[in-house]
């Protein structure tokens, strides 16, 4: 029996004990890197010869999988899979796969949570605190106005696995939904109870607004000043879905002159950012970690749902999330 090398490019887990003792006794070996950072050639030298390619961060190119001389799967290890050039793998035959089903309350409940702080004023509720203490008296000149969080207009970009499920949970808060998803069939609109609507249409009537598409060429800096402009000044912005969906100068400008409210932000173009993210030190944007996907359940969810796919490989059938149709390698 041929033995299936497969390679890990970099993880974000402690360690791969656990991957290890899975594949225990199987025809397999298994070498795992943190090549994030690697240059070209440390990278080729420790994945060439891969059958299998887990990959969390590092950027898989057409350039770079031209010189995989066995590969016939890469599983992204997430939900996005940006960093890996899937139409490359597919002309050189190459399945691609990924985990969108891992961390789906995880990114809803921080897109929630981030809704919440900005809407409630939260940072501003700190401030108000610390005044207050010093001062001996409340001080509540910081915080007001605050809007009610519930009867409001929450606008959601991108109506998928994460993005239905916070329809769902803004609608426990008594909140009206409005959608934009040009992929989203009728049959699912009439599951969720939506119609969907164009981005002009969202954006004008949204109190908030919550980003959940996948990044490719269309969501690209989909929103920048244009969309910006469009949102009520007492409107919020809030991101968990990729930081380059929306332009970080743009809203910087929008936070700052007051064409919107505020904004929470968890994910970024660089990551993570530097000191002189435009984003950073202004008052009425939230920033967090990216660290939307994690919880101790979802993190080990999809080491579970990885093995599964490395099982299938080996076992002669598909992935459990196939992205492109390839014709197998012999």
């Amino acid at each position: 029996m041929n033995t299936t090398k497969i390679v890990v490019t970099d993880y974000i887990e402690p360690n791969l004990a656990w991957e290890l003792g899975q594949l225990a006794g199987l025809p397999v070996t298994f070498d795992a890197y943190q090549l994030k950072t690697a240059s070209r050639d440390v990278l080729l030298g420790k994945i060439s010869d891969a059958d299998v390619l887990v990959v969390n961060m590092v950027k898989i190119t057409r350039e770079i999988m031209e010189h995989l001389h066995s590969c016939k799967l890469i599983i992204r290890h997430g939900v996005g899979y940006d960093n890996i050039d899937v139409a490359g793998a597919t002309a050189l035959g190459i399945q691609v796969c990924y985990v969108p089903d891992y961390c789906r309350e995880e990114v809803a409940e921080q897109a929630m949570m981030l809704l919440l702080l900005c809407r409630r004023r939260f940072t501003n509720q700190l401030e108000s605190l610390a005044d207050s203490i010093a001062e001996g008296s409340w001080n509540f000149n910081k915080v007001i106005p605050v809007r009610r969080f519930s009867n409001s207009v929450a606008g959601i970009v991108g109506c998928g696995r994460i993005g239905s499920l916070v329809v769902k949970m803004l609608r426990g808060f008594g909140i009206e939904v409005l959608v934009h998803d040009p992929y989203l069939s009728e049959a699912r609109q009439a599951d969720l109870g939506i119609r969907c609507i164009p981005l002009e249409e969202l954006l004008p009537r949204a109190d908030m607004v919550t980003i959940h598409p996948a990044l490719n060429r269309e969501t690209e800096y989909m929103i920048g000043e244009r969309e910006l402009r469009m949102m009520k000044s007492s409107a919020i912005l809030v991101n968990t879905s990729r930081g380059a969906i929306v332009k970080a100068e743009a809203l910087a400008r929008a936070c700052r002159e007051g064409w919107i409210a505020g904004a929470g932000i968890d994910v970024f173009e660089k990551e993570p950012p530097g000191m002189d993210f435009v984003l950073r030190g202004i008052p009425n944007i939230i920033l967090t970690p990216h660290l939307a996907w994690y919880s101790e359940d979802a993190g080990m969810s999809i080491r579970e749902k990885i093995m599964e796919d490395i099982r299938r490989f080996l076992e002669g059938r598909p992935p459990r999330f196939p992205i492109n149709d390839v014709v197998a390698k012999d």
